[in-house]
This record gives structure tokens, sequence and C-alpha cells, in this order.
């Protein structure tokens, strides 16, 4: 299964849809969970030193005996130590991850370097101009953030992963429109929280409508899932979901088959989600 890729702006490709080793795999051993997403179809995997795992990322990459050419990694940067610098903590990843460099490497919470900013943006660029990680980016960046590391930057960030989902849409605008500005490819994590985290809410009929007729279009079985990481493929996003189960693996990267959604649809999805206003995750 060839998984489709985006363009970031430094000219790099990444695969539109990741394996995420944070939230039920957070300070937990990733190893067999990552060796079984890369044996159904995944090819980037997405970790980060504060899910305190990247040796079992690691250790799941080489299981897999997937070549390194054919993965794309990403992992983050967490908080800065005395005497440390991004590139410093990213030889300690690298390590850690047994690669000699990832392919993405982000600022994971704007609120660790509050006032140091632009001194982490330096030593990211850094790790890029060295090799080290073919690409920066940031996580969890409002509009002030970018703003900061924007003025001055030799590189601007290819990446900004944000939660999103229909209940956050609304409030992203801003930084959507800057992401556009500027060519940063938007990436999302907590796409599927208004089913797993809301169900009940004023989304529910809404995806349901949609999933019923995808399915009938499709002749073949159509999950909600694959609703909200459609509306979120459709918008050019990375999305970065997790399963511990092989079947909602293949679901995932399954949602490149689905159809497209209509704009009505997508219409219905955000005027729905525009009715409660939810973020389940704080930066």
């Amino acid at each position: 299964m060839s998984i489709s890729t985006l363009t970031l702006n430094d000219g790099n490709q990444v695969p539109w849809i990741a394996f995420g080793t944070g939230t039920a795999l957070f300070q937990h051993d990733a190893q067999d969970a990552v060796k079984t997403a890369i044996a159904n179809g995944f090819t980037h995997l997405d970790g980060a030193q504060m899910y305190e795992n990247e040796e079992s990322l690691g250790a799941g990459i080489k299981a897999s005996g997937m070549p390194r050419s054919a993965l794309f990694i990403t992992t983050k940067f967490h908080r800065l130590q005395p005497d440390q610098t991004a590139k410093s903590a990213l030889q300690v990843s690298l390590k850690k991850l047994g690669v000699e460099y990832v392919d993405l490497y982000l600022v994971h919470v704007p609120g660790h370097h509050a006032g140091r900013l632009k001194e982490v943006w330096k030593s990211m660029e850094e790790c890029k101009r060295e090799g080290l990680s073919k690409s920066i980016g940031v996580s969890n960046f409002e509009v002030e953030h970018l703003e900061d590391i924007l003025e001055g930057a030799e590189f601007p960030p290819s990446v900004n992963q944000v939660e999103i989902h229909p209940y956050v849409w609304k409030s992203l605008q801003p930084v959507i429109a800057l992401h556009k500005q500027h060519n940063i490819v938007t990436s999302s994590y907590a796409g599927l929280s208004p089913i797993f985290r809301a169900p009940g809410g004023p989304l529910d009929p809404v995806i349901e409508k949609i999933r019923a007729r995808l399915e009938s279009t499709r002749g073949e079985p159509v999950s909600a899932g694959h609703v909200l990481n459609k509306w979120l493929e459709q918008y050019g996003i990375l999305v970065v979901t997790t399963s511990s189960k092989a079947d909602r693996m293949r679901e995932y990267l399954d949602t490149a088959n689905v159809p497209r959604l209509t704009a009505e649809e997508i219409e219905s999805i955000e005027i729905a989600g525009a009715q409660r206003q939810q973020k389940f995750f704080s930066d």
C-alpha cells in the first residue's frame, strides 16, 4: 500500500499519515505496537522525548526489518536541561532511536521555552544545517509563538502539529491562515476525539449520515473514524493517529480509499463542530 505524501516548505516529502507513540503508549514500551504498525503499512513514526519511549520506538523499527530509507521518523524536543541545547538533546534521541538522523524534529511545547523560543529555534536550525534532522518544525504553537520564531528565521518551521478536530476547528483558523502564508504543513493529533472522548455530541448525527452515504457509495464498510480522517485528509493535513489494534491501524491507512466528502458534507461537519468548542489536551 503506497501512502501519499505532502510537500514541506523545504522541499522534503512527508507521508500524510503517521503512527504516534504518545497517548496510550506514553511512558510505555512501544516496540510491539511500532512493529505491528510498520507490518500493517505505516511508514511514518511519530515519537517524542516527552513520551519517554524512544528506545522502544527504535527497537520496534529495528525489529520490523524495514530499511531506514523506507521510513519517516519524527521526534520532538521536550525542554531545556542545564547545559543542553535542542541539538544536544536530539543527539541523545538519535542514540536512543538507533538512527543517524530523523526526518522531522519538532519543538514540542512553546510554554516550556518562554522568552527563549528564538534561542531554541536557532539550535533547531543548526540540527537541520548539520543533517541531524532533514526538516524542523513545531507543535502546539499559536500565532504569537510562530511570529516570534519566524522573525529572523533562516528556516521557517515546516510543520506545526496541533490538536485538530471539528470541536476546535473554528478557533484554529488564525493559526491555519498563518500556516498558509508561510507554507507550513498543518499536522493534527487527537483528530478522532469527538468519537472516542466526547460521544453524544452535536457531531454524532452528522458523522453517521455521512458515514452511511460513503459506505453506500463505496460498497464496503466505512467507519466514523474514516469520516473524520477523510475530512482532515481533504484539507491536506498531516494526520497523527495511534492504536494498539492491527485492524484499526489498517482502517486508518484505508482512509485514502474512502470516497471524498462533498463540499456540503464538509460544511455540515464544521457547522456541527462550531456548536461545541472543546479541547481535550492542554498544551
